[in-house]
């Protein structure tokens, strides 16, 4: 989780329960998130704290514990562990694992990444979706900054359902945006009803930025990405990425179907589907080996 450079009213040197805060790590509409010391543990953790404008619903705050406590429960190799809830006067926080590699979002900033290495992540990420789904939990907002990376390049998806108690709490016509338009499906873009299908079309936008190193839809305004999302047909990745095999860029095109009963049925199966697909490109490119030589008389 790298510094990401903006600041804001900090809590730097202070406290929060047995936690001293470090430094600042995140900032966002929904939460800033900061490197924290436990001294109990030995070990450095990240804390998500709530805005203000939050903190200060005791209903959202119900919530918010309710939800640390589902995603607690989500035990997964590649979810990123909730610790501990917590509550210091008016603040309220959840208490999670510390990565120092960074996010997705970083290591796309650095290319395009090798179809091995994108089908190693996109396996993992549809392991953690899959293991949410089948608990009843969605995610609702995945994208590459959700994803946190460790020293070995292992993947951590995290920030669930945090969307969709903010979404219970505000007016949909106010000013902030829930979700984020360049990962959003269709049927979320019209406001329809978030299910698993959801999450793997946006699991399918991380695919194809991870493969190409930019976002299909991307526009000056937030409304603008949305009609796309809603309208505009996908940009086929293999102009930008001409040397994907071509059965691999159908894959990324059903997992971004606008029908929701066009793409695969779960995370898993799109995973798979990816990795079957650019393993048999490989195979496919191979010389052929010469025939061995008869045996000698």
């Amino acid at each position: 989780m790298p510094h990401n450079g903006r600041e804001g009213p900090t809590m730097i040197g202070q406290t929060l329960g047995n936690y001293r805060i470090v430094e600042q790590i995140g900032l966002g509409g929904m939460a800033t998130v900061y490197k924290a010391y436990d001294p109990v543990m030995d070990r450095y953790v990240a804390i998500k704290v709530l805005p203000q404008q939050f903190s200060d619903d005791p209903q959202f705050r119900q919530r918010f514990q309710r939800e640390a406590r589902a995603i607690a429960r989500l035990e997964h190799l590649h979810i990123l562990p909730v610790f501990a809830y917590g509550e210091e006067g008016r603040t309220a926080y959840i208490v999670m694992r510390y990565l120092e590699a960074g996010t997705l979002t970083d290591r796309i900033a650095e290319g395009p990444l090798p179809f091995d290495e994108a089908s190693r992540i996109l396996g993992q990420l549809a392991g953690a979706l899959d293991h949410a789904h089948g608990h009843g939990v969605l995610h609702r907002d995945v994208k590459p900054s959700n994803v946190l990376l460790d020293a070995a390049g292992n993947v951590y998806l995290m920030d669930f359902g945090i969307a969709k108690m903010v979404e219970a709490t505000i007016d949909l016509t106010g000013e902030m945006m829930l979700g984020t338009p360049a990962y959003m499906s269709p049927e979320q873009c019209k406001g329809e009803p978030v299910t698993a299908a959801s999450d793997i079309y946006s699991l399918g936008i991380v695919l194809y930025e991870m493969v190409t190193g930019r976002r299909p839809f991307h526009a000056e305004t937030p409304i603008a990405v949305i009609l796309q999302q809603l309208n505009d047909p996908l940009p086929p990745p293999r102009e930008l990425r001409p040397d994907l095999p071509p059965q691999a860029e159908n894959v990324i095109f059903k997992a971004l179907a606008k029908d929701p009963e066009s793409r695969y049925r779960s995370a898993g199966e799109l995973a798979a589907a990816f990795a079957r697909a650019v393993a048999e490109a490989e195979a496919a490119a191979r010389p052929a080996r010469p025939p061995a030589p008869p045996p000698s008389q």
